[in-house]
């Protein structure tokens, strides 16, 4: 055998590596698995899907310029935030309703993210308690949404304190649900209509998702609570009567986040900021650092793209920790949003699809995925590190030709 050669095994054709050769591949797959009222949930966006749409396109429209015959053999992708050594310079954003989409979704994701050296943030719209979530996993991140009525706040903060959680995220740009019409065309609603012929056949003709979901541990699916919402389990996702109580979120202001800035002793990250104002004012009433989102396209459909955003906070200066996250699919997507001012980057729908069709073995292949993708750009680019990137430059082009990013 050549010298140039190595020995490889054969691909079975039932491994993950056969079929899911980046991160769009598992949505492609999920979407013969799950129930469509639920696929359409995750893979949805808001109205029109417009900004959906311009987070991908965002990316497109840069590119960068590499640099050629640099020593990269010793390259790595390790990444510090808040004192903590990562692995990889992102992570799996908060997503709501995991343990409907993906068999033990929250503790999946959490125990995937542990074992490959990422962080994982809980969803404060979550199915699974925190303090089990906690214990099944490294990560300390829990995404909260804050009541508009102060006097639950103390409650839930001490809650998570509790449970293990060193690093809040409030999330502020949901004082109302976006219009999610996509989703609800297909049957979804929150809480889930019981009895709903409709949504039943969807279960039905779903089969692999109704055991391992909805009829495991004697219908347990059907028991399902919003467990991390209040300081106390919130109400039952099935529900042919309740409506969804968003505890006054349209009440909240920068007076809540304060409150909690003076309640919490670990770091205060707030996610949802699209606006150098609003950066500055995050500084100004203590927060550690800002997530900035477009919530994946999740809320108004009239916004800018996350990317666009970034590079205008980014240069107003300011000591906050800047992190990003919506339309991420490549690792080079990584490394633009960490080139354009980003300290770190999350990921969210890709990770919880691979946790549908695959489990643990599906999240842990995703991320290897990408890291594998950060790690091949770093060689490509000419750098050995993510630091490395203020070396390269960039291009913007904004009347470039992109495939529809559509997914109405």
């Amino acid at each position: 055998m050549s010298s140039y050669a190595v020995r490889a095994q054969p691909r079975h054709r039932k491994d993950l590596t056969s079929w899911a050769m980046n991160l769009n591949a598992f949505e492609a797959r999920a979407r013969r698995v799950l129930p469509p009222a639920l696929f359409h949930y995750v893979a949805g966006a808001s109205e029109d899907a417009i900004v959906y749409g311009r987070n991908a396109k965002a990316f497109r429209e840069r590119s960068f310029f590499p640099k050629v015959l640099v020593d990269v053999s010793n390259r790595t992708s390790k990444t510090s935030l808040f004192g903590v050594d990562y692995a990889h310079p992102f992570g799996i954003g908060p997503m709501g309703f995991s343990r409907l989409i993906a068999r033990d979704g929250d503790v999946t994701l959490a125990r995937a993210a542990s074992a490959e050296g990422i962080p994982f943030v809980l969803s404060g719209a979550s199915l699974t308690r925190m303090e089990e979530v906690s214990a099944a996993g490294s990560s300390s991140w829990f995404q909260a949404y804050i009541p508009g009525d102060e006097g639950r706040i103390a409650a839930l903060l001490e809650r998570v304190e509790a449970a293990g959680f060193r690093t809040l995220v409030v999330t502020a740009d949901t004082p109302v649900n976006g219009a999610h019409e996509r989703a609800v065309r297909h049957g979804f609603s929150a809480p889930i209509r019981k009895f709903d012929l409709n949504l039943g056949w969807q279960g039905i003709t779903h089969p692999s998702w109704l055991v391992n979901i909805l009829l495991r541990d004697r219908l347990g699916g059907l028991r399902f609570r919003f467990e991390n919402v209040d300081a106390d389990p919130g109400p039952p996702v099935f529900s042919s009567t309740l409506v969804r109580d968003m505890k006054r979120r349209d009440a909240l202001t920068w007076r809540h986040v304060e409150k909690v800035r003076q309640l919490w002793r670990g770091n205060l990250v707030v996610k949802g900021i699209m606006s150098a104002d609003d950066a500055r004012t995050c500084e100004a009433v203590g927060a550690d650092g800002i997530i900035v989102s477009n919530h994946g396209g999740r809320q108004a459909d009239c916004a800018a793209s996350s990317l666009d955003a970034l590079e205008r906070i980014a240069g107003q200066g300011g000591k906050l920790k800047l992190m990003y996250d919506g339309g991420v699919r490549r690792g080079w997507h990584v490394l633009m949003a960490l080139k354009l001012g980003a300290s770190f980057v999350f990921v969210g729908r890709p990770m919880l699809f691979a946790a549908a069709v695959a489990g643990d073995a599906g999240v842990r292949h995703a991320i290897r995925l990408l890291a594998d993708e950060v790690s091949l750009n770093l060689a490509l680019l000419g750098i050995s590190k993510p630091e490395q990137l203020r070396e390269i430059e960039v291009s913007k082009n904004s009347s470039c030709d992109w495939r529809s990013a559509s997914v109405v």
